[in-house]
């Protein structure tokens, strides 16, 4: 290496002359404005290959394992915090810029529950001199509590959605669904990484089942979602609850969903109709259904929408199987009462099946009605199971 015009500021020594890329003037130390360098013998008395923290400390929640980073509680889904500490040790470290070809590996001590010792070990090139170097830090393990188990704890809700239906109790089915969406869109949210989604509380009440939540946009959307699949309505009332330490008002909103009065599978008779009881096969919009008489569609008016006047016969379930004695004519069909055993005649509806032995039969107030057969293919058919001799979706207008 040859000598070069410039000396060390510091102890006087001559500078050897470096190579360095062509044309950055480095090369040079009496160029105008070129930095005069140390000696190796100075630089490496003042060289820090590492910059490390004494200490490290680590905020996590003791209850879900989130790590506190910057100013957020962030969910890692981890009870090891070994590979935590490594990344945390990681991003404090810090190499010097003059050291080329850095190679680093780092071994953890585990010296309690909550303190973990990082043993890390460099290698590096500086001026053309190998150099290493190996640092400890403790890491500490806080455990404390984050702000979304903390308002968990506290029985925290903004919202509250009330399942109910019009005159009658909601079904087992309804709110079982109900829950089961409102858990899917709380972990929808969660996995977007919104962290004040939550399910507070589901309780079932003698009117339906009251289900509260973290935010008002949960609630909303878990009311949308069941009127959406069930039909019915949705209202909601605000409550002004507390200020937020901006002075600004906080409301809890109750959201009230009521669905409609029947449900698919009920048989009803209609007031100041006689033309004869239907089966309901949807109660989106309008009612919808099939006249367990004749087999024709039925369609309630805009005015009744979901609710029309009726009363409720039984359901499909209901229905008992019972045999068929002889098809009298197009519009009549012999069978035996399922609780006298008596041959009675009563209308053949259009989706009765004349080669048929047996068939399904609701004895009610209303007399004895053929019903549509289950549906073998009930997978692929009806959400009720039984037979669509339309072959059309419940969920959408006819």
């Amino acid at each position: 290496m040859s000598q070069s015009r410039a000396f060390c500021p510091r102890c006087g020594d001559p500078v050897p002359e470096r190579p360095t890329e062509e044309g950055d003037g480095a090369a040079d130390p009496l160029r105008p404005g070129a930095e005069v360098e140390l000696c190796d013998s100075c630089y490496f008395d003042e060289f820090d290959f590492v910059d490390a923290p004494d200490r490290i400390e680590v905020r996590v929640c003791s209850q879900c394992g989130a790590v506190h980073r910057g100013n957020r509680w962030v969910d890692v889904d981890a009870r090891d915090y070994t590979d935590i500490a490594i990344e945390e040790v990681s991003e404090a470290l810090a190499v010097h810029v003059d050291v080329s070809d850095v190679a680093w590996q780092v071994e953890p001590e585990q010296v309690d529950e909550n303190t973990i010792r990082m043993h890390a070990y460099f290698t590096g090139v500086v001026r053309g001199t190998p150099v290493e170097e190996t640092v400890t830090v403790p890491v500490k393990i806080s455990r404390e509590t984050c702000d979304r188990c903390g308002r968990i704890a506290g029985d925290y809700y903004a919202s509250i959605v009330q399942i109910r239906a019009e005159g009658r109790t909601p079904t087992g089915e309804e709110t079982d669904r109900a829950e089961e969406i409102a858990h899917e869109i709380v972990a929808d949210m969660e996995a977007t990484g919104d962290r004040n989604a939550f399910v507070t509380e589901i309780g079932e009440t003698d009117d339906g089942l009251n289900i509260k939540v973290s935010t008002n946009k949960i609630g909303k959307k878990i009311a949308n979602k069941t009127v959406e699949e069930f039909g019915g309505t949705v209202n909601d009332a605000e409550t002004l609850v507390t200020e937020d330490e901006d002075g600004n008002e906080v409301y809890r909103v109750t959201f009230a969903v009521r669905l409609p009065p029947y449900t698919p599978g009920d048989v009803i008779d209609l007031e100041d109709d006689d033309e004869g009881p239907v089966l309901v096969r949807s109660a989106h919009g309008n009612l919808k259904g099939v006249r367990v008489t004749t087999g024709e569609r039925y369609e309630a008016s805009h005015e009744d929408g979901a609710s029309p006047d009726a009363r409720k016969l039984g359901e499909h379930d209901d229905a008992e199987r019972t045999t068929v004695v002889t098809v009298e004519d197009e519009n009549a069909v012999q069978v035996l009462d399922p609780e006298t055993y008596q041959a009675t005649t009563v209308a053949r509806p259009d989706y009765f099946d004349p080669d048929a032995e047996t068939v399904p039969v609701l004895k009610s107030r209303a007399g004895v009605h053929v019903l549509p057969d289950p549906d073998p293919d009930a997978d692929e058919g009806n959400d009720e199971g039984y037979y669509d001799p339309y072959e059309h979706d419940p969920n959408t207008d006819v």
